[in-house]
Parts: structure tokens; C-alpha cells; sequence
């Protein structure tokens, strides 16, 4: 699953904070600035519980591991 497909997951795993600041998000919308950020950054916060995130930059992609929720991949 990568941060894309979390962010748009309905449901009970639906993204409720943003992944990059993890302030709310309310609406649903996520932050101008951070939308913008995250095309070359990766998420820095979990979308469903709002913990840090152990991130890992790779030439090939990053992955990022909350550890109530698991790892999210580029």
C-alpha cells in the first residue's frame, strides 16, 4: 500500500490527519502546501493515528513505518 492509496482509503483506515504536518484534516482536503511538498518528500506522519513515522530514503523510494499501522512504500 503506498501513501496515495491510504490517503483515499474510506472506512475505518481513513486518512484523518495529514501525513506530512499532522495537523488535521478537516474536510477531507489535504493542506495546499503539503500536497505540494509531498511530490518530493515523504510522509512524515501517519494519516490514521497522527504517530511519527520511521522514514527511509532510498535512491529507489522511500518507505515509512508507523507501528500501529505498518509500512508504507513509494
Amino acid at each position: 500500500m503506498n501513501a496515495a492509496d491510504t490517503a483515499r482509503a474510506g472506512g475505518p483506515g481513513e486518512a484523518v490527519w495529514c501525513d506530512r504536518c499532522g495537523e488535521s484534516l478537516a474536510g477531507g482536503a489535504p493542506h495546499p502546501a503539503c500536497a505540494a511538498a509531498r511530490d518530493l518528500e515523504p510522509p512524515r506522519f501517519c494519516p490514521r493515528c497522527r504517530r511519527r513515522m520511521k522514514v527511509q530514503v532510498l535512491p529507489q523510494g522511500w518507505s515509512a513505518a508507523c507501528v500501529e499501522h505498518g509500512v508504507l512504500t513509494s
